[in-house]
């Protein structure tokens, strides 16, 4: 349920996810679960704890850069790069890694470093001409550090990208209907490009001018077979969890 709710009522997936942790708090997922929705309704103190204790019982870093964001969000931006650092970045898969460089670039900013803000995301991933899942937000990213060093001009066309690169990941997946996906398949095999969204690179253009439909991003046959999502459904997850626990639903517990 936590899943199904987070878009559209945060609040009400994070009473959801704590009711699963009332019955189940010793599960992983559930902890992570709480993490991700105190991140969305702003309660960076519980998200950073709950963060901890996640990968505490999972051994995983696959929630890293929610965890440094979460640092940065509890105003301890010194504390998200440690945490960040301490990771073998070579370890984690690309979406986890580009993320961790997109939070780790924002701790700088916070500290009003802006071109090692700008260094954080100079990352193998950062390619202007393919499109991946992660790409919009990476380019979004940089131009955002490049606005605050005064670089107009080049924020603007890294902005123009990203939103280039959305483009062509919204035509893949557009037709599906997914809750969470991490990777596209056919687009990301062993951290290496395997087939992407190959984005036009057009004569430069004026950054604030409307994207023209001639410069919509080619995708290259075939695109996917499958979008792969991590793991099941948090409801999925929880429902299994509680009916062990004695619990039929979190929503049961939430009535109590």
């Amino acid at each position: 349920m936590a899943a199904r709710l987070i878009d559209e009522d945060p609040a009400l997936a994070h009473e959801h996810a704590l009711a699963a942790s009332r019955s189940a708090g010793r599960i992983a997922i559930v902890r992570e679960t709480v993490a991700i929705t105190a991140y969305a309704i702003g309660d960076f103190a519980l998200a950073v704890r709950e963060l901890r204790t996640f990968r505490r019982i999972s051994g995983r870093d696959d929630q890293i850069a929610l965890l440094v964001d979460s640092e940065r969000g509890v105003g301890r931006p010194d504390r998200a790069l440690e945490v960040g650092r301490a990771v073998d970045r070579s370890a984690l898969p690309v979406d986890v890694r580009v993320e961790l460089a997109i939070a780790m670039s924002g701790a700088r900013l916070d500290l009003g470093e802006n071109e090692r803000a700008l260094q954080e995301l100079d990352i193998p991933e950062l390619d202007p001409d393919r499109a991946f899942s992660w790409s919009a937000g990476l380019f979004a990213a940089r131009a955002a550090v490049l606005e605050e060093l005064g670089r107009v001009d080049e924020a603007g066309e890294w902005m123009r990208r990203a939103q280039i690169a959305q483009s062509a990941i919204d035509a893949v997946d557009a037709d599906r209907e997914v809750i969470v996906v991490d990777e596209i398949e056919e687009l990301v095999l062993d951290d290496e490009p395997r087939a992407s969204a190959e984005i036009d690179d057009p004569q430069p253009v004026d950054a604030d001018a409307e994207i023209p439909a001639a410069a919509e991003p080619v995708v290259s046959e075939p695109v996917v077979s499958e979008l792969v999502v991590s793991e099941p459904s948090v409801q999925d997850e929880v429902d299994e969890i509680l009916v062990e626990a004695g619990v039929d639903d979190a929503s049961d517990e939430l009535d109590r």
